[in-house]
């Protein structure tokens, strides 16, 4: 018995240890209310809020949120930050609420939230948290009909090599790293109560709506989908710059190349003709020449960061056009009847 006992409490000590991977955000319906509110009454300007919740074997519960406010510039925005974050968990423990942060969350605009701000953030939050997300919403994108929320956690792969801070290609293509690989998305599940279930349901109208919802027949859909071009048009300017840096290097490479070649056969001459003479060679490489020393190869971070969004943008404007000629199909049935 007593070995038994042993065994099972080494299991329990083993499983603890092995961490199961992220599965599924889990985010109580009044927390979505509290984010979409604060993201859209400041709309179009950005904000930020801390999600706090548990941290529950593959899921992530997100029990509860607060905003954070806005300050000017000129204030010390990091000090008064972190000050009014451990005054509100001290407060919502004393009302015995969940005060235990799981992430953050933070708007955006027509998706464009792919930046190294987010990544140094999260970067921030794991030296604390071991797991952390981050919920993403788009109040601009919920306007044409679709929830625009998304979490989002760095990957494993991405955190060890941007700790090395080493994105040359060759670290790349060892760690077999791309730039899908950067962010992981992870699915949302929205749960409530069972008290809040109920009393949706007795808030359910019992007789089917008969008024003509005619908005979701609006064909024009040109200020979302201008918005998004510009912005697409925008990161392929950004991915041509970061082309140009990538070709100055390799022609800059190349010429060194063709400089050491050179040395490198006039000093083999050179001990040719010493050999002959009875003299010792001199070496092959001069690490005080200039031509020896290495070029630093330009960081491949931010054309991953820039592919990412416009892999967004494509998506946000398929999606959107796919929309509009549906309706534009149908239009044109309802019109030749």
């Amino acid at each position: 018995m007593a070995n038994t006992a042993t065994r099972s409490f080494l299991q329990v000590a083993a499983t603890e240890e092995a961490t199961p991977p992220l599965r599924v955000v889990q985010i109580e319906g009044l927390v979505i209310l509290k984010i979409i509110k604060h993201c859209k009454e400041f709309s179009p300007a950005l904000v930020t809020g801390q999600l706090l919740g548990l941290d529950v074997g593959s899921v992530l519960e997100v029990t509860n949120c607060f905003p954070f406010p806005i300050r000017e510039e000129d204030e010390e925005i990091e000090a008064e930050g972190a000050n009014y974050q451990l005054e509100m968990m001290r407060c919502l423990r004393e009302v015995n609420v969940d005060n235990n942060t799981v992430g953050w969350y933070q708007s955006t605009l027509f998706g464009s939230f792919q930046t190294v701000e987010l990544i140094e953030t999260f970067m921030n939050y794991q030296e604390n948290i071991r797991r952390c997300v981050c919920i993403i919403y788009d109040p601009s994108r919920s306007n044409q009909g679709v929830l625009a929320l998304k979490a989002l956690k760095l990957s494993d792969s991405f955190m060890e090599l941007y700790r090395s801070n080493n994105f040359t290609g060759e670290k790349l293509r060892e760690k077999n790293l791309s730039w899908v690989d950067i962010f992981e998305e992870i699915p949302i599940k929205v749960s409530n109560s069972a008290l809040i279930s109920a009393f949706m349901t007795e808030l359910e109208a019992d007789t089917p709506v008969t008024q003509c919802d005619y908005e979701r027949l609006q064909l024009s859909t040109s200020p979302f989908l201008e918005r998004n071009v510009e912005f697409l048009i925008e990161c392929m300017d950004d991915l041509s710059m970061e082309q140009q840096k990538f070709q100055f290097y390799y022609r800059n490479l190349s010429r060194q190349q063709a400089q050491q070649q050179a040395w490198l056969q006039k000093r083999r001459a050179e001990n040719a003709a010493r050999k002959n003479a009875g003299e010792e060679p001199l070496p092959e490489e001069d690490p005080s020449n200039p031509i020896f020393k290495p070029i630093p190869e330009p960081s491949r971070l931010d054309s991953f960061l820039i592919t990412n969004q416009i892999a967004n943008y494509c998506n946000q404007i398929n999606g959107v056009a796919g929309q509009s000629f549906s309706r534009l199909y149908l239009t044109k049935a309802l019109h030749d009847n």
